[in-house]
């Protein structure tokens, strides 16, 4: 496999930088000149790049990953270093010639590789991965779940005195109270809920129908309160999501589903405590659509990175609960050769349908996948909009797509006429994710 198997235009290298600085900054290193030694072979691109000091900074980067190595101390993931090399590789296809792995870039790949090989659990490994005890661990798992009963319990009387008192109130007494709430939620071992309760915090005097918001957001966190305190009879599925939005952990479960997965869309969000990678994936063949998680520490990138429009074969095993959107990726997944057509996809009613049946299965979906054929970008009184040609239908673009530059794209792409898109569905509008025009039908074009 050569090297760029799975990164072949700049646009999916540059869908790969953690943020808009190192794409500018990626962008300037994509040329020959800070670069020597360069070289590709064996799924692996590598060079060295000048820098600030007197040694360059060596550079490799396994495109079957892809996965990346540079001693430079950014903490960017992947470093501007490892962009620029991309670019240049996809740039021009002869400035970076087939040639023997150096030793230094050899060593790497053969530990990332030899890591990323061990499918298999040792004895060893599955004995420490394993509880010495498992009654000690259901001890523990029961303590856990005593300490969330009683944080919903404790939440529910903040929620009944906050009503009592009405709506008002929450405005005068500011935020502190919340985040004491929150705190206390998070000592109680219930993240999910305390990250509600911050949300709840936010919204008072945050804009004209504050208090339809909170009223809104209020309802479903009591309506989670209750779903914990009644889970024992519940259904399984929707029991294990509920469990999952209180905070818990949720099992890998199912049947590994190997397929060719189209990379749809990539993305980061981040938080004073940590960043989350969000990458959807749509089978090919299955039709399935699959979201994998990947975390860094605040400020930090997630390591996996996924290129935008790559299509690669693999498996992805799902998460159990209802919907089974997020899914786990095997220890490797390989770049195959073509483009990919979009996700099937239909006007903006079968797009609310399927929200509306997801919320079913899951009341605090905040959004849901969906693909629109046959939409055109429209300017409205209240701002942009995705309508079907007809112009029977149209759905809102969240205010943050309509900040982004990526509306623009999508406008550019469309020129007035029909385009497929794919995005996130949710109570708060439409969030276009990527593009496909009719022209290009294989070309994923990323707007985020």
């Amino acid at each position: 496999m050569n090297a760029m198997g799975v990164l072949g235009t700049a646009e999916q290298v540059l869908a790969l930088a953690p943020d808009e600085a190192s794409r500018r900054a990626g962008s300037r290193l994509g040329a020959a000149g800070p670069w020597s030694g360069t070289g590709r072979g064996d799924g692996a691109v590598w060079g060295l790049c000048k820098g600030s000091g007197t040694r360059p900074y060596r550079t490799v980067v396994d495109t079957t990953g892809p996965a990346y190595s540079c001693d430079c101390p950014s903490r960017k993931f992947p470093c501007k270093h490892a962009l620029g090399l991309l670019l240049l590789q996809a740039s021009d296809g002869a400035a970076i010639e087939e040639s023997a792995v150096p030793d230094w870039a050899g060593s790497w790949l053969t530990a990332r590789r030899a890591r990323a090989g061990s499918t298999a659990p040792t004895a060893e490994s599955a004995s420490a991965g394993s509880p010495a005890d498992p009654e000690a661990a259901r001890r523990r798992a029961e303590r856990r779940a005593a300490r969330i009963t009683s944080g919903a319990e404790e939440l529910e009387q903040r929620l009944a005195d906050l009503l009592r008192g009405g709506l008002a109130s929450a405005e005068r007494s500011g935020y502190g109270l919340w985040e004491e709430t929150a705190a206390r939620m998070v000592d109680a071992q219930a993240p999910g809920l305390a990250g509600r309760v911050r949300e709840l915090g936010a919204i008072p005097g945050s804009g004209p129908g504050w208090p339809v918001r909170l009223l809104e957001e209020c309802a479903l966190t009591h309506l989670l309160d209750r779903a914990w305190l009644t889970a024992d009879r519940l259904p399984l599925p929707f029991a294990t999501t509920v469990r999952s939005r209180v905070g818990l952990t949720v099992p890998v479960d199912g049947v590994p589903v190997r397929d060719h997965w189209l990379v749809l869309a990539q993305y980061d969000a981040a938080d004073a405590r940590l960043t989350t990678r969000r990458i959807w994936l749509h089978g090919t063949t299955s039709g399935r659509t699959a979201l994998v998680l990947s975390y860094g520490a605040a400020g930090r990138a997630p390591q996996l990175a996924l290129p935008v429009g790559a299509v690669l074969d693999g498996e992805l095993t799902p998460h159990a609960g209802s919907g089974r959107l997020r899914a786990e990726p095997g220890e490797r997944f390989v770049p195959v050769a073509g483009p990919a057509a979009p996700p099937p996809g239909g006007p903006v009613g079968a797009a609310l349908d399927a929200y509306g049946r997801a919320l079913g299965e899951d009341p605090w979906l905040d959004s849901w996948p969906v693909t629109l054929s046959g939409v055109v970008p429209t300017r409205a009184e209240y701002g942009w909009q995705l309508a079907d040609a007809d112009g029977r239908e149209a759905l809102p673009l969240t205010p943050a797509a309509q900040s982004r530059p990526g509306l623009w794209r999508l406008v550019a792409l469309s020129g007035g006429t029909p385009v497929t898109v794919f995005g996130e569905c949710g109570h708060r509008g439409f969030t276009p994710l990527a593009a496909w025009s009719p022209e290009t039908p294989g070309e994923t074009v990323p707007l985020v």
